[in-house]
């Protein structure tokens, strides 16, 4: 009950509290930076054994990785001393990127494995230094030169701490402790129908900036056509200090001044010049801040998105989004979760140059910032989710809170991007009062946070007979309302059943399929079993359940599971899938199915602008 009671205290503080979700440091739109990808060594720790020793006493010093110490120096001096390890002398790999992919003895370690970097710095004086991890699957133990700087929970978002006084000049030793394991109070949970990709999976990155600096920046366009924006500076300066904010291409220049707390505030009616950034003229505009010694550039796009009874409307006109679910797996036989530009690039260039797409769901978590960026400067309209997938402990509030700092991390750094149009708060959980509760919190969360953008979530439904119902009581807090379905592939239901069935579905709202699909091998053809598994099956399963959507009067949009074939531990048919889910449309290494055709031939004969009530 007491778990129950805090629970809905969280629930009913939630718009109150969301500034408290703030992270501490963000430093978006950071261009000049130090990379520290590249050649890292590792240790092992499958038990633990810097952390905890036996009986649960604390680690023999010998035991523990991040300290600052050469080992190798050490052990030259002679004498009773010993160690249990020397991270300078272990063995390397390549980050970022996940271990599961570096080399075959990992590729099924889940557990604590410690990397390490050593790298020289340019500290100059009156400069702060700052690490900033954009991403450490799933929990991260950071140190510096044998302190203890940060640590952070969740796999998928950025933090950032300062080292302004922890770093050196030369020789700098940098440790962090990854640990992959997932419980019933990590998001997700312990049993996901994905890879594991545990380990420093994005770049890290020293970045230097003034004493007082601008520490987050954003622009967008309203619904009343005006530019708004805000700027918040971080140091001993910070407040009463004037700003400014440019817009070359658009002759717009703007001043204002800090407040107390140092954040200036910007508000101007937009130019009759700027282009709406859509789909088809995906305008991107260099925005440059200012403020005392510090500058950042961002590149912003322009545009209104709301949902009108059942239409979604882009720049005020409805919109079909044709679209397809990704995974955040670069093209390739051993994918390592290594999203550059180019891996981004060509896997987006596949859904709006071949699919004619113009719609991605990046699914289940959020994906490399990298991809977000790709989606702005391609035209593809983005839906971005937080992997509250399938069951978490609906009634832990600090798993409430884990999801809703999550859900804060990705707002914060997603906030500019002119392509994500939709915030999805959850995938297939299960009905019940205490989910329910659960979500309505992070709806809230996320209107409190940034109310310009739509909320859903990709929902369970129904089935009675040749009907397909939607009840869902979590209903009432989307803007879009989504639902997965494999009827054909799942269950007992013949392709010729499929066209048949029925929705029952709320008239007033818009609804996405935002899942289905079949399973196909690539290459294995069976035109004349037509068995699963076969492209075959695949292209036909697409046929008919595109024919079954385009009856639904409400339908606006489609992103079928999914693009590209990925790593899933749950899928091992021993012929067909050997790890891999085989719903793609392509195949690990780009192989085309011939389902793909179907999809991007339904695409392009079909405008669809908003199907007929």
């Amino acid at each position: 009950m007491r778990k129950f009671l805090t629970l809905l205290a969280l629930v009913a503080g939630t718009a109150s509290a969301a500034d408290n979700l703030r992270p501490p440091l963000l430093l978006t739109a950071r261009a000049a930076a130090q990379d520290l990808g590249g050649t890292w060594t590792y240790s092992k720790d499958y038990y633990r054994t810097s952390l905890t020793d036996i009986n649960g006493w604390v680690a023999k010093s010998r035991m523990q990785r991040f300290r600052d110490v050469d080992v190798a120096a050490e052990e030259k001096k002679g004498g009773p001393t010993f160690f249990e390890f020397d991270l300078d002398r272990g063995p390397t790999m390549e980050l970022p990127g996940a271990w599961n992919s570096a080399v075959p003895e990992l590729r099924w370690y889940d557990g604590l494995i410690w990397f390490q970097r050593r790298f020289d710095a340019k500290v100059l004086p009156g400069q702060r230094s700052f690490l900033r991890f954009e991403a450490v699957n799933y929990r991260a133990m950071v140190y510096l030169n044998g302190k203890p700087i940060a640590q952070h929970e969740g796999g998928f978002t950025p933090f950032v701490v300062e080292v302004t006084d922890t770093l050196r000049a030369t020789g700098n030793r940098l440790v962090v402790g990854v640990d992959s394991k997932h419980d019933a109070q990590t998001i997700p949970g312990e049993i996901t129908d994905w890879d594991l990709y545990g380990g420093i999976t994005r770049p890290v990155k020293l970045i230097q900036t003034p004493a007082t600096f601008i520490d987050d920046a954003t622009l967008r366009l309203t619904d009343a056509g005006r530019l708004v924006g805000s700027l918040q500076l971080n140091g001993p300066q910070a407040g009463n200090q004037p700003v400014s904010l440019r817009i070359a291409a658009l002759g717009v220049t703007l001043q204002a001044r800090t407040d107390a707390s140092g954040e200036a505030r910007f508000d101007v009616a937009a130019p009759g010049t700027l282009k709406r950034w859509s789909p088809e003229s995906p305008t991107l505009y260099d925005v440059d801040f200012e403020a005392g010694g510090d500058k950042v550039r961002d590149r912003i796009g322009f545009r209104t998105i709301a949902v009108r009874g059942s239409d979604i409307l882009l720049n005020g006109k409805p919109v079909f989004l044709k679209g397809i679910s990704i995974h955040e797996e670069e093209i390739g036989s051993n994918p390592a979760r290594r999203i550059d530009d180019a891996a981004a690039h060509r896997l987006l260039g596949e859904v709006k140059n071949s699919l004619h797409g113009n719609y991605v769901r990046l699914s289940h978590y959020p994906h490399n910032e990298a991809m977000l960026r790709a989606a702005d400067e391609l035209g593809l309209l983005v839906w971005s989710e937080i992997p509250v997938y399938w069951t978490v402990d609906w009634d832990s509030p600090a798993v409430l809170d884990k999801a809703r700092r999550m859900q804060a991390e990705t707002i914060y750094r997603d906030r500019n991007r002119a392509a994500l149009v939709l915030w999805s708060i959850g995938n297939e959980t299960p009905v019940a009062d205490n989910r329910t509760r659960f979500h309505t919190a992070l709806a809230e969360t996320v209107r409190a946070l940034d109310p310009s953008r739509l909320v859903s979530a990709a929902l369970l439904v129904e089935r009675q007979g040749d009907t397909i119902r939607l009840a869902d009581p979590l209903l009432k807090e989307l803007d879009v309302v989504a639902v997965n379905t494999y009827a054909g592939w799942y269950g007992d239901d013949t392709l010729d059943a499929v066209a048949k069935l029925r929705w029952d579905l709320p008239a007033d709202k818009p609804l996405l399929f935002s899942e289905f699909g079949a399973d196909a091998q690539a290459g294995f053809r069976d035109p004349a079993l037509h068995r699963k598994f076969s492209e075959d099956y695949q292209a036909d399963y697409y046929r008919a359940t595109l024919t079954m959507a385009a009856k639904v009067p409400t339908l606006r949009g489609l992103s079928p599971w999914v693009l590209k074939d990925f790593r899933s531990p749950r899928r091992e048919h021993p012929v067909y899938q050997q790890g891999w889910n085989r719903k793609g449309l392509i195949s690990e290494t780009g192989q085309r199915k011939l389902a793909f055709d179907v999809l991007a031939d339904w695409y392009q004969e079909t405008p669809r602008p908003a199907p007929p009530r």
